[in-house]
């Protein structure tokens, strides 16, 4: 059943990916759009998740804020030395460096990965708590597929690589269901990574993504899209629960 259903995530993130691609015209909103839903999807679906799953503390600290914070720093981390990197070789500075686009899009496919895991344990619990996390699951893997293809274009990749990234995000959930046939992964590990990969995301939400979208078109459609995006997701934890 897991499986079954985890199919229906798949669509559901080739349909986000499909929506980002088909409004490029209207690059502003896509952003700020898909800023939204980062925003959301980190402070309303990750950390709550994550607080709860790693619930023990190190040093007076919860460890999954430990690592939401660490997340946060290793993306600044590695883009800045990308950037170095890049200008080493003779780029513009403030050039996007394609591979930041590419590990952020692998990011989200671990995610997808983790969804697919969540999905096939919560069946292993009992019929009510899987389709509680299935809807969970699916809703939000649109908001998965549509900020994997734009993450992975922000950063100057090219349409068959967005492309690519976006059909590993989609099969990830199908392959985390299927195995939890063979083995079940404990709470504390996957709910460290949830941490981590929040921070993550924040840092490219609110260092990248958003001040892109209104970089060159600050206007009120693009802040409502951001708005719309956190309040979609929201919405989506909101049914799950």
């Amino acid at each position: 059943m897991a499986v079954i259903v985890a199919l229906g995530a798949f669509l559901m993130t080739l349909a986000g990916g499909w929506t980002a691609q088909r409004v490029t015209d209207r690059r502003h909103l896509v952003l700020g759009l898909a800023g939204g839903l980062m925003l959301g999807v980190v402070g309303l679906d990750l950390l709550p998740e994550s607080l709860h799953a790693a619930g023990r503390e190190v040093f007076g600290v919860p460890l999954a804020l430990l690592l939401f914070v660490a997340g946060f720093l290793v993306a600044h981390v590695v883009e800045r030395l990308l950037a170095v990197r890049q200008a080493a070789h003779g780029a513009e500075n403030g050039a996007r460096v394609p591979q930041v686009g590419l590990t952020a899009a692998a990011a989200m496919v671990g995610h997808s990965l983790a969804d697919g895991v969540a999905l096939g344990a919560a069946f292993q619990v009992g019929g009510g708590m899987g389709v509680a996390v299935a809807l969970a699951v699916i809703t939000h893997d649109f908001a998965d597929g549509f900020n994997t293809y734009t993450l992975t274009r922000l950063y100057g990749n090219e349409r068959r690589k967005a492309l690519m990234m976006l059909f590993a995000d989609a099969v990830a959930p199908v392959v985390g269901a299927a195995s939890t046939l063979l083995f079940t992964l404990p709470e504390e590990p996957l709910g460290a990574y949830l941490g981590f990969f929040g921070g993550v995301l924040l840092y490219l939400a609110a260092a990248e993504i958003l001040p892109e979208a209104h970089h060159e078109h600050p206007a009120l459609s693009t802040l409502m899209c951001t708005v719309g995006g956190v309040a979609g997701i929201w919405l989506v934890v909101g049914l799950a629960d």
